[in-house]
Parts: C-alpha cells; sequence; structure tokens
C-alpha cells in the first residue's frame, strides 16, 4: 500500500513524498480512514509506530476540504491535547511539514515559557492548536483561546496524561468543548483509568491495537547487567568508553541524579547534557537539539522525556536506573527501535532493583537476556528471567514509587 492509496489530497501526497515517505505503517493504514470517515478512533499503538501522521494527515485533509468548500473563518478548529513540552512541539513540527502546502496554520501551546509570543499568534489566527493542558486552561480563562468551534479533538499520549495528574484538567477542557465533535483517542497501554476515560468522551468508536498492550517492539535488543548500584556509574563510563555506543539516551529516576551522572560523565571528558523538569524550555530544547545534531553524544533524561523524545535511528537507551513502574520501562525503551529500524535497550538493576525487574518480566512476558562479561559483575540476583503471567492492569497514577514532581 502507498499512502496514495489512502485517498489523501495532493497536497499532503506532494509533502510526504519530499520527506521520502513511501509506505504507511500499520496504524496509518488502518486509522487515517476512520479519521477522513469523521468517525471517533480508539487506538492503542506503542510509540515509534507512526502514530503521529496516522492523525495529524487526516485532520489537516479535513480542515483543508473545509477551506476549500468557502469555510475561512478564522477560529480554531483542531485541537491535539498532548501531555508534555517537548511532544506539544514534535507534534506541531509534524503538522508544519505535513501540512506545508496547505496554508493551514498551526500553533503549540505550553507552559515553561512567556506566554507573549504564543498569544501574539493566537491573535493572528490558528487552525490548529497543539496544547499541554496547564497553559490550554490559563489562555482560555484569559479569553486568549475559544473552544467553542472545535470540530476535530485528538488526545496524544492518554495514558501519560493520566500517569502525570492531568486528569482534572483534561476534564475542564472537555467540559468547555462542543459535545458534537470527532475525537481520535491514541494511548500506548490501556489500563481501567484509560477505558473509563475514553468511554465517555467517544462517541460508538472504531477500535484499533497495533500492537499487544504493554509489549516491546521487537526491534529492541534488551540486556541486563547484575550490578551493584554503587558501580553503576563506573560501568556506564565503562560501556560508553570501550564498546561501540557512539550515542545514547539515559534514563535517571530523578533530577537530582541526573545532574550527578551528567557532572560524573563531563569529568571522563564525555559530551552530555541533561533534561528534565528544573531545566527551562529553552534549556531542554537545546539539549534536545544538541543530541539530535549530534554536538552531544549523551543525553540523560528522567521520565518527563521519556515519550517526547522523538530522534532518528537512536541507536542505545540505556535504564540508569529501572522505573518505579513496569509500563515506563516500555516507554523509556521505544525510544529505540522505531519505525522498523534497529536498537538496543540496556538496563542495569542493582540488588535493591530485583524487584522492579521482576515487574518488568511479567509485564513484557518475554525474558531480558542477562550479560554476565563485564568488570563490574555482581553476583546474579535470584530474578527469574523467564516470563510469567501477565499481571492485571492497574492505574499508573495509583502504582507506589517517586510522584511527577520528583521527576
Amino acid at each position: 500500500m502507498e499512502f496514495k492509496d489512502l485517498k489523501l489530497v495532493a497536497p499532503l501526497l506532494k509533502a510526504l513524498q519530499q520527506q521520502d515517505y513511501k509506505q504507511p505503517t500499520s496504524i496509518q493504514q488502518q486509522a487515517i480512514p476512520i479519521a477522513l470517515a469523521n468517525k471517533d478512533l480508539l487506538a492503542c499503538a506503542q510509540t515509534g509506530t507512526g502514530k503521529t501522521a496516522a492523525f495529524a494527515l487526516p485532520v489537516l485533509q479535513l480542515l483543508f476540504n473545509d477551506k476549500n468548500s468557502g469555510n475561512t473563518s478564522k477560529h480554531t478548529k483542531a485541537l491535539i491535547l498532548t501531555p508534555t513540552r517537548e511532544l506539544a512541539i514534535q507534534v506541531e513540527e509534524s503538522f508544519k511539514s505535513y501540512g506545508i502546502y496547505t496554508g493551514l496554520q498551526c500553533l503549540a501551546v505550553y507552559g515553561g515559557v512567556s506566554q507573549y509570543h504564543q498569544v501574539k499568534k493566537l491573535q493572528q489566527g490558528v487552525d490548529i492548536l497543539i496544547a499541554t493542558p496547564g497553559r490550554l486552561l490559563d489562555l482560555v480563562v484569559q479569553r486568549y483561546i475559544s473552544l467553542q468551534h472545535i470540530k476535530t479533538l485528538v488526545l496524544d499520549e492518554a495514558d501519560r496524561m493520566l500517569d502525570m495528574g492531568f486528569i482534572n484538567d483534561v476534564r475542564k477542557i472537555l467540559a468547555r468543548l462542543p459535545q458534537k465533535k470527532q475525537t481520535l483517542f491514541f494511548s500506548a497501554t490501556m489500563p481501567p483509568d484509560i477505558i473509563h476515560l475514553s468511554q465517555s468522551i467517544l462517541n460508538n468508536p472504531e477500535k484499533i491495537e497495533i500492537t499487544p498492550i504493554a509489549t516491546t517492539a521487537e526491534t529492541v535488543d534488551q540486556e541486563v547487567y547484575f550490578v551493584e548500584k554503587s558501580d553503576k556509574r563506573s560501568l556506564l563510563i565503562h560501556l560508553l568508553k570501550n564498546s561501540s555506543i557512539d550515542s545514547a539516551l539515559v534514563f535517571t529516576e530523578t533530577k537530582f541524579g541526573a545532574d550527578k551522572l551528567c557532572a560524573a560523565l563531563r569529568r571522563e571528558n564525555i559530551k552530555v547534557q541533561a533534561i528534565h523538569g528544573d531545566k527551562t524550555q529553552a534549556e531542554r530544547q537545546k539539549a534536545l537539539n544538541n543530541f539530535k545534531n549530534k554536538h552531544i553524544d549523551v543525553l540523560i533524561a528522567t521520565d518527563i522525556a521519556s515519550r517526547g523524545i522523538d530522534i532518528e535511528s537512536l541507536p542505545y537507551v540505556i535504564n540508569f536506573e529501572l522505573p518505579n513502574i513496569p509500563e515506563t520501562y516500555v516507554h523509556r525503551i521505544g525510544r529505540t527501535g522505531r519505525a522498523g529500524v534497529s536498537g538496543k535497550a540496556i538496563s542495569f538493576c542493582g540488588m535493591e532493583e530485583k524487584m522492579l525487574l521482576r515487574d518488568i518480566h511479567k509485564l513484557i512476558a518475554k525474558p531480558i537476556p542477562v550479560i554476565k562479561d563485564h568488570p563490574f559483575r555482581m553476583e546474579q540476583l535470584d530474578v527469574s528471567t523467564q516470563p510469567q503471567a501477565m499481571m492485571p492492569f492497574r492505574s499508573m497514577s495509583k502504582r507506589k514509587g517517586r510522584t511527577f514532581s520528583q521527576r
């Protein structure tokens, strides 16, 4: 199948051709016709499956056709809700590149920066608005944004929004939207809270499940190293200096840990930067751009960035610390092995993390090979590498562990 078989309009096909998009991914093949038919959609799809284009292309086409039919109003007609600033920026870039020949205007609004420039652009008229919940509500309350003319709503990374505590903001936004609208609902996992939310806002939706819930991509080669907590930093430096790793995204659990690890790697003359919640938006975007442009070799991130980072052909993801929530493991390693390109996920596991590793085994239902040949080897923990029965899904927002504000 080719994109032209999806009955996309010429301006979109021209943009896709210029970006060397050849064949639609599975989610694009299934979601685009549903969205173009103005139906509601419930899609369960992991990151890296091409879901941004799966909703961006039909949204652009519907608005392009509406504009060409004589509707030239400057009201915002499509709203895309995202959980993080990084993801909002990424989605905005996608809309701009896909819609370059449509004449449609799009804008991302998010917190962490002055609202001045965002408001200025809003006042000029925006067809498509990409927003994080908090900043959107702020601008709505100040009457810079009206949601009364929204025809299409997209919830991107819905499970992440709930995990980050945005459920009340999302409900407030939903209450301000027209009852008659199209809703496209995307989530990487389907815990009970997400299912309940989707049932409350979708109208007879078509359902798509691209991969089994909470599984890891087959293109990601996974490994685990058993290592004492005190030796993790030395092991990471050893791998970065003595292996083929030339570019790696490293995850830590806390902001303090990210900064401390960043300083240690710099002392070893490794080009590295860190991004987390205490960094300004400008600092975070600069670090991300430096990593994408290969000005640095290592980017250290907390889970605030686990779904907001989109880097072509990222070869390595390293879990310096295992996440408290096993679903987060899936999202972290989903930064590599994207769009059919292979990648490797390396995890460090200390004695105090053995239960976290066991939970991950239960969730992904597949063994993670143990690498024993390294200079900081710890006696293997009593953790089965064989997958066990899948555990019942629980709301991520109710799982024990660090809160988002600590990351």
